[in-house]
């Protein structure tokens, strides 16, 4: 009798629940300002994209003309292939706006309103109705807004790039002349056989990914560990349960497109290896390739039972499934030490035991370590202000005439080359953004941008800590960075540096050099430059009450037009100024 009792209760709750689901879905969905949202959204890069094409374009064809990195028999086959991808161009962002603003303004809404279901949240039918309004309006301008500055500050910093001056031992990159016939013939080959035949994979594979998946998510939720260890993440993951057919779709539809570039990367293949037969064998190894790498994501069997031919000369046996193998005891090695960590574990499912870990250990998001940068640029930027190695004429040459090297390259370098010094110092495995937080291998994000960006700083953590530098060598670092050229040892001569050492000289400023490489690939960020104008506000406001400033009125009004006009999205950070310094002083000793 008590069973069945039990089994009632526990029905009655599963239906109340689904019902409370469906309504909040139902309201979520008939919010009116989720179609403005993909409105503003299209219209904007829309217009965007449209606006700065003939411009693109023109710029396009001069760079690739003027640039020396590029030889002249690829640079004359880039010339006559430029109208497909400048003419695509337009296409594909626009249909991508499209895209991106029905998910945004469907599913931002959606988030909020279920978000307003949480424990901690009073009043929950009032914030049911206007959670995810005016913020999906606001969140939907800063998209365009950053959309924007890619396309006018991210496309032409690469370009100038590309026609930056070369060194003359650089050779530049050219193809041979008697090789394109080949390479072209073979792509045209490769491109509807690999489409052909990785659509199949992924379609055969597709139901394996939806089994799985739904799999996963089901053991999720009678487990209560991953998405649904949290009360207030039921509904996210029902969600997810429910529209994972859709991500299936989109995975084959991925698959489909990819399938194009994997079948042209032929051409590239018979150019590297000379031959045309090597081209031909990557066809079908890219196959296998690609087989392989879907069982192993989804974790089928090891390896392929399709044929894989040698489409390199120097190519190892069986290189790939070694080096895959490798890196996964890498992670068991990891997630071990961290089980060790932890203490024993109770008996759970099968598949939780990975999945555990992983959310045992905090691991870092992107945006987390983006908001360290700033908040550390920020308090940085305040102590050079004061100190005198930054001052409102930096700030104003930023602001009118966009020379921005100081404070938008060496100011970050400088706040990335302290988290080396304290984290060489203090043997961390690690980089340590604070007192109370490490970026490591075991809380890494789970981001190919970030990792490849943040992954050369581990190299250059051992670097410095190798050099075993002394405290009065590390407080010389500052003003090197930020006043003085790193080119050549001889450039430090009169700096003060307590080191005659050569070559501890060369070897601090190739890692001066690196960074500031790593810092202008940043910048080129889209949500970079939008940050950026708002550190370069606060450090003007900071200038100015601090009596820094000893310009005319004149150039006061110029500064005070540019910055006004820098968006009324940033307008908001001078209301908040004494607030963030409030913040900022408290963490002053963490960055």
């Amino acid at each position: 009798m008590k069973v069945s009792k039990v089994i009632v209760t526990k029905l009655w709750k599963c239906v109340w629940f689904l019902r409370i689901f469906i309504l909040i879905l139902i309201l979520a969905a008939i919010k009116v300002f989720g179609p403005l949202a993909t409105i503003i959204v299209l219209v904007g890069n829309s217009a965007v994209t449209i606006g700065l094409w003939p411009a693109h374009a023109v710029w396009t064809y001069y760079c690739v003309t003027k640039t020396k990195r590029i030889g002249l028999t690829l640079k004359i086959l880039i010339l006559v292939c430029l109208p497909v991808p400048l003419v695509l161009w337009p296409i594909f962002a626009i249909v991508g706006s499209l895209l991106v603003g029905l998910g945004y303004g469907f599913f931002t809404p959606l988030i909020e309103t279920f978000e307003a279901s949480g424990e901690t949240i009073s009043d929950k039918v009032l914030h049911y109705f206007l959670d995810g309004c005016l913020s999906t309006l606001k969140d939907s301008c800063t998209t365009v807004r950053d959309f924007t500055d890619f396309c006018f500050h991210s496309y032409f910093s690469y370009m100038d790039e590309l026609i930056e001056k070369i060194r003359e031992d650089d050779e530049p990159m050219d193809i041979k002349l008697l090789m394109v016939p080949s390479c072209l013939l073979v792509s045209i080959l490769a491109v509807p056989v690999d489409v052909l035949l990785i659509t199949a994979v992924a379609i055969c594979k597709s139901p394996s990914m939806l089994l799985k998946g739904w799999k996963r998510l089901f053991e999720d939720l009678i487990g209560r560990e991953g998405p649904f260890l949290e009360t207030v993440c039921v509904p996210f993951a029902g969600l997810a349960i429910l529209l994972w057919p859709i991500a299936v779709v989109a995975a084959v539809v991925a698959s489909f497109l990819c399938s194009f570039f994997l079948g042209l990367y032929s051409g590239v293949i018979v150019h590297q290896e000379n031959s045309v037969k090597l081209g031909l064998a990557f066809i079908i190894a890219v196959v296998s390739l690609y087989d392989e790498y879907t069982n192993d994501l989804l974790f089928l069997r090891e390896g392929s039972c399709l044929p894989r031919p040698r489409y390199r000369r120097n190519m190892l046996p069986h290189s790939e499934p070694l080096e895959r193998s490798k890196s996964v005891d890498n992670e068991c090695n990891d997630q071990t030490d961290v089980s060790e960590r932890m203490g024993p574990q109770g008996s759970r499912l099968v598949s939780e035991g990975s999945r555990t870990l992983k959310w045992a250990v905090k691991q870092l998001k992107p945006m987390q370590v983006w908001d360290w940068l700033f908040r550390s640029c920020e308090v940085n930027g305040r102590k050079l202000l004061r100190d005198g190695l930054i001052n409102i004429k930096d700030i104003e040459e930023c602001i009118l005439k966009g020379k921005c090297n100081k404070l938008g390259i060496k100011l970050p370098a400088w706040c990335i080359l302290q988290c080396l010094l304290a984290s060489a110092k203090s043997d961390s495995a690690g980089l340590l953004l604070s007192d109370e937080e490490e970026l490591g291998r075991v809380n890494w994000p789970k981001d190919k941008v970030l990792e490849w960006l943040v992954g050369p700083l581990l190299i250059m953590k051992e670097q410095i800590r190798g050099l075993h530098l002394n405290e009065s060598e590390e407080a010389c670092l500052r003003n090197l960075i930020i006043s003085y050229n790193n080119e050549s040892p001889e450039d430090w001569n009169d700096t003060g540096f307590p080191s005659d050492d050569n070559v501890k000289r060369a070897q601090l400023q190739a890692i001066f050099r690196r960074l500031q490489g790593i810092v202008a690939s940043m910048t080129r960020m889209p949500t970079f430059r939008r940050r950026f104008k708002n550190l370069v506000k606060v450090l003007y406001i900071e200038a100015i009450e601090s009596g820094a400033d000893d310009q005319e009125g004149n150039s006061k009004s110029k500064v005070g037009m540019k910055i006004a006009s820098l968006g009324s999205q940033t307008s908001s950070t001078s209301d908040n100024v004494g607030e963030a310094r409030n913040g900022t002083q408290d963490n002053s000793d963490n960055v």
